[in-house]
């Protein structure tokens, strides 16, 4: 797939983790998935937004924590609108809240931070300069955004009033979509409809991001998964850093995942595509 320059609104776009010791924590994901650094602060700015790049190409970040937030480590996820304001407006309508209302990042964009009626938190993006990550769903870089929910109906009335999003369920799992999204990969790599219909997942190339119910006792909220090669390698890996490991690798549907905490305590899962693991965890599979 070719390297993103923008995103179309509704699409998650971009990730940062906010960490305490931003300067450790760029070298333990650059020595876990190869990333090189650079600060995006000017000269003398009280903190430090790290970008990470792979060939040359943003994929993530690595940040001091806001200014009067708590000092711990998390991972974000940024979704790509057209108009930053109107969708924090459009989340409290929907019964959501907004966090931090909507201000410019230098010249980079506009940005709000906003919760869902469960409270899990997001961004959103309004791009000028900066259009999201370049190079994604190659090792090293972003493949999914998840979203734990302890109340999918909700949810979905939540997001759906947002986004536009529905909700496709391919037997091993619930996802939220776009048709419009398949539309524009579709024009971006002709014959994406076509390749994921030979996988066994058509309508997959709709797909924006995932949905997973989790129990009462578990908190609400937004997840990243980044590609690898291998994942029982990268949670070796993860571990030899100063990591540890929160789900030991197992096979899950297309893919083989893990789930890990950097060394400062923010979680995020790896995941290997393994197209032999289609089936697995398909309710109808023989």
């Amino acid at each position: 797939m070719p390297d993103r320059d923008g995103y179309i609104a509704g699409v998650p776009c971009w990730v940062d983790t906010s960490q305490p010791d931003p300067e450790a924590a760029a070298a333990f994901y650059g020595g876990l998935f190869g990333w090189d650094f650079e600060d995006a602060m000017p000269p003398g700015a009280p903190g430090k937004y790290l970008v990470a790049r792979i060939r040359g190409g943003d994929v993530a970040a690595v940040s001091s924590p806001p200014e009067g937030a708590p000092a711990q480590a998390v991972w974000n996820t940024y979704i790509w609108v057209d108009d930053a304001d109107e969708a924090a407006a459009k989340a409290r309508e929907a019964g959501g809240s907004v966090l931090t209302e909507p201000f410019d990042v230098m010249e980079a964009g506009r940005m709000a931070v906003l919760a869902d009626t469960e409270r899990a938190v997001f961004c959103v993006w309004q791009a000028r300069e900066h259009k999201g990550a370049q190079v994604v769903n190659e090792p090293g870089s972003l493949n999914f955004n998840v979203l734990s929910t302890r109340d999918p109906a909700a949810a979905k009335r939540f997001y759906g009033a947002l986004f536009g999003w529905t909700t496709l369920d391919l037997g091993n799992g619930e996802f939220w979509t776009m048709s419009a999204y398949g539309d524009y990969l579709e024009q971006l790599t002709p014959g994406t409809r076509a390749r994921t219909a030979e996988l066994g997942a058509a309508g997959f190339e709709d797909v924006v991001a995932a949905l997973a119910p989790i129990a009462a006792d578990n908190t609400p909220q937004w997840g990243v998964t980044f590609s690898t090669d291998d994942a029982d390698a990268t949670a070796a890996k993860a571990v030899e850093l100063g990591g540890a490991v929160v789900v030991e690798p197992v096979d899950a549907p297309y893919s083989r995942l893990t789930v890990l905490r950097d060394p400062q305590g923010a979680t995020f899962s790896a995941t290997a595509f393994v197209p032999e693991n289609k089936d697995v965890g398909r309710a109808n599979a023989n």
